[in-house]
């Protein structure tokens, strides 16, 4: 028996399924080039390089990991997934069905911690479900900077 093709056929499965799914220190170290980027070049491109489709920021293929800015009155300023319906939306009311006001949160969050974990529901695209999800951010210029993950189901 060949082992090593057998050892192929079983792990790499695994170890894509594993690439499909960001990991937390993934999302942190996306957050912090963002607002790298930021001091570098300004709020306003690190806006603009979200909101491209060609962006560094941006996952047009509707992937889980992108950048997501909020001000502090929960306007979305630019979205790496579907933008086009979200940017200048204000979701300050959006709730989770667990009562979570997501975007509060991210808010409350950048105010006292200046950066931080928020936990809460929400659609995934991959699976169209409603799944449990942590967004990482951090406060800059005003600016709310983050990206989630979807939790990994028991």
């Amino acid at each position: 028996m060949n082992y090593s093709k057998l050892f192929l056929a079983t792990a790499l499965p695994c170890l894509l399924a594993q690439a499909q799914n960001p990991t937390s220190a993934e999302a942190v170290a996306l957050v912090k080039s963002a607002v790298s980027y930021a001091k570098k070049n300004g709020v306003a491109k690190l806006i603009e390089e979200t909101n491209s489709p060609t962006g560094k920021f941006h996952v047009a293929t509707g992937g889980e990991l992108y950048i997501f800015i909020y001000d502090e009155r929960g306007t979305v300023k630019a979205i790496g997934y579907n933008t086009a319906a979200l940017v200048g939306k204000n979701r300050i009311d959006l709730k989770d069905p667990d009562g979570v006001y997501i975007i509060r949160e991210l808010i409350r969050v950048a105010r006292s911690t200046g950066k931080g974990w928020v936990d809460y529901k929400y659609p995934n695209p991959t699976t169209n479900t409603l799944d449990a999800k942590t967004s990482y951010l951090e406060f800059y210029e005003g600016a709310i900077i983050g990206s989630g993950i979807y939790k990994e189901k028991d």
